[in-house]
């Protein structure tokens, strides 16, 4: 599909030599053919007007209008009265059939239960677009300069007043660094922690598997240990024992088990970050989508000297919106931040204030409000589900979020979780398994992670419906 560029004429590259002897007529003909022939422009494309490409290229008008005509009769190029001129389909190159690489086929799911993906229909576009036009409208032209690399001041100040009322957090804004999502705020945590002289770090098991979490502490040049996780959170007694001084934790709703870290263990865990001189990292993802229990505030605000949280929009607006931050501990707070100027030397200005504006209208509490809304009918539809096609299927990690942790039935190979996954992609319906979280990646006790968060209810159903033997442990029975 070619490009269809907009505007008055588009700028165009055809560099011409005039210490050759080649006329340059034939020097723009010969580079718009080659250009033609290799693909870099495409059938279709507009080209500059013949008055523009003659003022960009410093020739005379009636040089291009020449060019343009002999190329017409060859075939490379389209115009008529009163329109632009294109290139035309005939002498356009094309990679051979036999080398082109095929078009990857997006896979057609009836449901696709994938995990972390927020409702991207529920991005709050209007809000958005009205947010980015008073915030535009309002930031002082100085602001548009490079600036902190810790992020706007005034984000930093809504955010901060954001997370202590929301969160109940400690934050300072003068101690929050902003950031493009959790990915870069973990990774600059660990390097900082890591010049810090903290060579070895926990993570909870069930928790980030191989993923580029981990990846991040290698490339750090820290130690990674796995610490188990039970009913109750993280095991301390394992920590302690781990040899680590550094802890990557999920303490609101643990990623991906779903259990809460309970208080007792929360205080355990803050005297271990006391007593070994550590840090935690505390990945607070989902905590705002809460149902069936009590509200629980981030760990960040039990011990702010000792806690690196870590908060983003990716699951209450979208993760295309890359945008997140650091609360930082007072002595790693100016580590961190000149990391992030030497990362990238700061996050879009526009979209903190953005996101700022949308927080102090109070847009984005009713965006939290209305998602917890929906989120709660998709945990219900899935329920429902489930208490139809499989009713003696054990289901937890529900009380927050917007994933759930079904448990297989166990006896048969055909019930293991790397069978019941296979089953169900050839049934068109995306579902995923533990074993990938787990350091071992042992596939018992079998289990599911089941994300609703962008199955509609509809979908759910559906898709519950279509593999419904294979969830009791009966696949191919009614």
């Amino acid at each position: 599909m070619s490009i269809q560029w907009s505007g008055l004429s588009p700028e165009l590259l055809l560099p011409l030599d005039r210490d050759q002897a080649e006329p340059l007529r034939s020097q723009l003909e010969n580079g718009l053919r080659e250009a033609i022939r290799s693909g870099r422009l495409r059938a279709g494309e507009r080209l500059p007007s013949s008055r523009e490409l003659a003022h960009q290229l410093g020739v005379s008008r009636g040089l291009v209008q020449e060019c343009y005509a002999q190329l017409h009769a060859e075939g490379y190029l389209n115009a008529r009265v009163g329109s632009a001129t294109r290139v035309a389909a005939v002498g356009t190159a094309t990679t051979p059939r036999a080398t082109r690489p095929a078009a990857p086929r997006a896979e057609r799911l009836i449901a696709d239960f994938r995990t972390g993906v927020p409702d991207l229909a529920s991005f709050p576009r209007a809000d958005w677009m009205w947010a980015q036009r008073e915030s535009c409208r309002a930031v002082p032209t100085a602001e548009l300069d490079y600036g902190d690399p810790r992020g706007s001041l005034v984000f930093r100040d809504v955010l901060a007043g954001y997370l202590r009322r929301v969160r109940a957090a400690a934050a300072d804004p003068r101690r929050i660094v902003v950031c493009a999502g959790f990915a870069q705020g973990v990774g600059i945590a660990l390097r900082v922690l890591a010049r810090a002289g903290v060579g070895r770090v926990a993570f909870e098991d069930p928790g980030y598997g191989e993923g580029t979490t981990l990846a991040a502490a290698v490339r750090a040049g820290m130690d990674t240990v796995p610490v188990p996780v039970d009913a109750d959170g993280i095991d301390i007694t394992a920590l302690a024992a781990s040899g680590a001084r550094a802890a990557v934790v999920t303490p609101a709703h643990q990623w991906p088990t779903g259990v809460v870290l309970t208080a007792q263990r929360r205080h355990a865990l803050v005297r271990w970050a006391a007593e070994h001189d550590g840090y935690l990292i505390e990945d607070d993802y989902d905590a705002e989508f809460r149902y069936d229990r009590e509200p629980v505030g981030a760990l960040q605000g039990l011990a702010p000297d000792r806690v690196i949280a870590l908060g983003t929009v990716s699951k209450s607006l979208a993760p295309a919106v890359r945008l997140g931050w650091i609360v930082c501990p007072a002595d790693l707070a100016d580590p961190i931040a000149e990391e992030k100027r030497q990362d990238d030397r700061g996050s879009p200005l526009l979209d903190q204030l953005t996101i700022g504006t949308l927080i102090q209208s109070g847009r984005y509490d009713r965006q939290l409000r209305r998602m917890r809304t929906l989120y709660a009918v998709r945990r219900q539809a899935l329920l429902s589900a489930l208490a139809r096609h499989a009713p003696d299927m054990k289901l937890t990690g529900l009380a927050a979020g917007f994933h759930a942790v079904a448990h297989l039935p166990d006896g048969t190979a055909d019930s293991e979780e790397p069978a019941v996954i296979a089953a169900a992609r050839e049934r068109s319906v995306g579902i995923y398994g533990m074993s990938e979280y787990r350091s071992s990646g042992a596939i018992t006790p079998s289990q599911l992670v089941l994300g609703f968060g962008n199955v509609s209810e509809r979908a759910i159903e559906a898709g519950i419906a279509r593999i419904a033997d294979l969830l009791r442990g009966q696949p191919g029975g009614a």
